[in-house]
């Protein structure tokens, strides 16, 4: 009876424990975050002092594609939707399925990469580049590092789908899983930010 209660004891003091670390973890990930939201908010400030200094060059309304910028957004914000299908997936403990939802998610945000890289190509051909004006170096410096972000994100994904192949399912991948879901989003949230601040403002 007594080795019951004992063994009883030490799976609650393990849960505790692995709970406790969880905790500890997640909110290490949160200060990392809003460690990040400051350096969103000194480009997004830097953007607003500096987007009208265009040095006779083109304004915002002039080079910006709305609809080609539309698309983009709509494929980020579809990926934030299969990110949460992850962690469905990774509730119900069904490893195939996790796998599945990292990979739409991961070509979802490809393909924003790729439009992304594709307006940049574009801008800088027809000679708008970072080096034309102070508009459009602190638009390439907001945007590049959302980009970077994104890229980021991306070869975790990875990292994950290789993790979960191999080790399964455990609580340390779990805790990572909600780790990059949290900075995912958070992308997706900047991404509103940068999409009304920067293209539809500008476009209006």
């Amino acid at each position: 009876m007594l080795s019951k209660t004992t063994s009883n004891c030490n799976v609650i003091h393990s849960e505790y424990e692995l709970y406790e670390k969880r905790s500890i973890k997640l909110f290490g990930f949160w200060i990392y975050l809003m460690s990040d939201c400051i350096i969103f908010a000194t480009l997004f400030s830097t953007y607003s002092v500096l987007s009208n200094n265009v040095a006779d060059g083109p304004i915002g309304k002039e080079i910006f594609k709305l609809p080609f910028i539309l698309l983009e957004t709509f494929f980020l914000l579809l990926s934030s939707l299969s990110y949460g299908a992850v962690i469905l997936a990774m509730l119900q403990r069904k490893k195939g399925l996790v796998n599945t939802w990292l990979i739409v998610t991961f070509l979802l945000g490809l393909i924003f990469v790729c439009m992304e890289l594709h307006e940049f190509h574009y801008l800088i051909a027809k000679g708008y580049g970072p080096d034309r004006s102070a508009f459009l170096s602190s638009f390439f410096a907001l945007v590049g590092t959302h980009g970077l972000h994104v890229v980021s994100g991306l070869v975790w994904i990875l990292v994950m789908i290789a993790q979960i192949s191999i080790r399964n399912l455990t609580l340390v991948n779990q805790v990572r899983l909600e780790c990059l879901g949290l900075f995912w989003h958070f992308l997706d949230i900047v991404w509103i930010c940068v999409f009304t601040l920067v293209y539809l403002i500008k476009c209006i």
